[in-house]
Parts: C-alpha cells; sequence; structure tokens
C-alpha cells in the first residue's frame, strides 16, 4: 500500500500504478503466504490512489471543466489520499489477523549487517524517485515528458547496474514493457469507446440534471450525487463522467454551499470506486491482464472491502470536510 501511494504520487495514472506494483508485489505477496483474493485486491485498491495522491490527471480535469485551481486541488487530496491509504492498510491488516494468515518467513530476522549489504539495491529506485519528482514539480517537464525521464533513468540504471548494454538484452526489457502497455491501451481504449457510446445517449447528462432539479435538503442532493458517480464510474472511465457531468454539477454544488475544492475529492474518490467495480472496473482487468492465472471474481472479491473503505472515507469527508480544505487554506490562504 505504501508502494502503490508513492508510485501515484510519481504517475497520477491507477492503471499504470496497478501494472507497475502488481507485476513485483503480488508474486511476492502470494509466495509469502497471503491469499490470493487479498494480494490482487490490495493491489487493485491501491492503485486507484493515481488519481487522489497529486499529480492527478482527474484533478486537472475537474479543475478545468469546473474552473477551480489545480494547485488547490493537488494540496487538497494529499490529506485525503493519506487517509484512505492508511484505511486500506488497516484492513488488510485487521483481515490478515482475522485469517490467520501465516507468512512463510516470519521468523526471518535480519541481522544489521544484511540490512546494510541489501540498502544498496534500493538507491537505484529512490534515484529514480527524485529524478522524476525534480523534473515534475520543478517544472523542467510536464507530467507526460516526466514518465519519459523515468523511463530513461531506468534504462539507464539497468545498463550501468547490470551491464546490459547489448541490444538482444534491451529488447527484452522494451518488449514486456511495450505488452504490458498495449494491454493497459486496449482497455482503456475499449472503455473511452464505450463512454462515448453512453454520452452519445445522453444518459449520464440526463440524470445529472434529473439530480439538479431536486427541492430537497442539500445533503439528500449530495447522497444523490455520489450514487449517481458511483452508478456511471461501474460503466465509464473518469475523464468520461468529469467531463460530461462536472459543468452540470457544479452550479447545483454552489448553490448548496458546499466546497468546490472539496466536492472535488469526494468526486475523485467516487472515480475510484469506479476503477475497482464491476462491469467496467478497469483496475480489475488490469490485475486480471497481469495474473493470468486468478479469476477475475477472485480479484473482484479481494478488492469488495476496499470499496468500503472508500465509502468510509467520503462519509469522514462528509463529516470533516477541513481533511480535505485545511492544508490548501493553510498553503494558499482563503
Amino acid at each position: 500500500m505504501g508502494a502503490c501511494a508513492l508510485f501515484s504520487a510519481l504517475t497520477g495514472s491507477s492503471p499504470a500504478t496497478c501494472a507497475a506494483i502488481g507485476k513485483m508485489g503480488i508474486p511476492e505477496m502470494r509466495k509469502r503466504g497471503y491469499d490470493t483474493d487479498l494480494a490482487t485486491g490490495a493491489i487493485a485498491a491501491g492503485g486507484t490512489l493515481g488519481i487522489l495522491i497529486p499529480p492527478s490527471v482527474t484533478m486537472i480535469l475537474y479543475g478545468i471543466a469546473s474552473e477551480t485551481s489545480i494547485g488547490r486541488l493537488f494540496i487538497a487530496g494529499i490529506l485525503p489520499g493519506l487517509l484512505l491509504t492508511f484505511l486500506f492498510m488497516a484492513w488488510a491488516l485487521f483481515i490478515s489477523w482475522k485469517r490467520g494468515t501465516v507468512l512463510l518467513d516470519k521468523d526471518r530476522v535480519y541481522s544489521f549487517k544484511e540490512k546494510v549489504e541489501l540498502l544498496p539495491r534500493l538507491l537505484p529506485f529512490i534515484a529514480v524517485v527524485a529524478g522524476v519528482v525534480y523534473a515534475l514539480y520543478g517544472g523542467i517537464a510536464t507530467p507526460s515528458e516526466a514518465a519519459g525521464v523515468g523511463s530513461m533513468l531506468c534504462l539507464v540504471m539497468v545498463a550501468v547496474i547490470y551491464n546490459v548494454w547489448r541490444p538482444r538484452d534491451m529488447w527484452h526489457i522494451l518488449r514486456d514493457g511495450l505488452r504490458e502497455s498495449g494491454m493497459l491501451l486496449l482497455i482503456i481504449g475499449s472503455s473511452i469507446l464505450f463512454g462515448y457510446m453512453m454520452s452519445s445517449l445522453q444518459v449520464t447528462q440526463s440524470v445529472a440534471e434529473a439530480i439538479g432539479a431536486l427541492q430537497v435538503n442539500r445533503w439528500v442532493v449530495l447522497a444523490a450525487i455520489n450514487l449517481m458517480l458511483l452508478g456511471a464510474g461501474c460503466f465509464l472511465p473518469p475523464a468520461a463522467i468529469i467531463l460530461m457531468t462536472t459543468p452540470i454539477l457544479m452550479p447545483v454544488i454552489t448553490a448548496a454551499g458546499f466546497d468546490p475544492i472539496w466536492f472535488g475529492v469526494v468526486l475523485t474518490i467516487n472515480m475510484e470506486l469506479g476503477l475497482i467495480t464491476p462491469p467496467v472496473g478497469l483496475n480489475l482487468f488490469v490485475i486480471n491482464g497481469i495474473t493470468p492465472d486468478v479469476r477475475l471474481t477472485t480479484i473482484l472479491k479481494g478488492a469488495f472491502p476496499f470499496m468500503l473503505c472508500m465509502v468510509v472515507a467520503i462519509l469522514m469527508l462528509c463529516v470533516f470536510p477541513e481533511i480535505a480544505t485545511w492544508l490548501p487554506t493553510k498553503v494558499m490562504g482563503s
């Protein structure tokens, strides 16, 4: 979960986080004794942090569509992102304890010498992280360009540390990367095509307009909006939902007295929910693609409790909106 949160802060993409962390993390967890549903469900849920912890593509789209400060949205996502990471960790620890999970290497004790010897293996990863963060937040590169910087740094590290200079050896790395990228692009492309069909039929826009016309308590309106976003997330990608519904919902949100920055965080968590809910849960298919021996129903079973964690996070944000609004106000003023 910590690795998912860290990688999310580098990419801003949920499918990329799932693919990168899942390919390494799921085999390790299964090998060490964790249940398959927990291992796959945890990574599927942890990957959703990619669109909440800044930088976030979803928040950029929301900021443009709602004409709110993208900088404030990024800062507003930090504490809710950490809260959600903590809730995910807490559930993973609880269910492991409840099931009596016995780790295969639980009695292994590493000496101080072994820890020091293993530490240099982390340094290349730390160097890549530092390089991407510097390029991104130093204003040197855009998010897409920063991804290219990270890829080039990884290739340089592989060439220097493992002495992989021959094109034949490098080709295996590029081939596997191309395979993973192709899988992600086909999944995303199919979801966008489905979203285009739903948009053409005016399904989501009609529901949003109907909610805006309700003459009820503002919390009932917010509950209806959350249900609508959850339902839309089951079928549409986050980008399509935001671009279709934000212009319609923003007047409703502001008229009800809700903070648009706070609502941006709530909307993003709803989009996270949509990424692991069937029938078009993008992260579920990504995990299924990198672990083809695991059934989709098993992944969904493991991810379901983490969906409830997201619902708890939304309720906490409704009761304590300062979780999202305090830090932007502190950093950027009222």
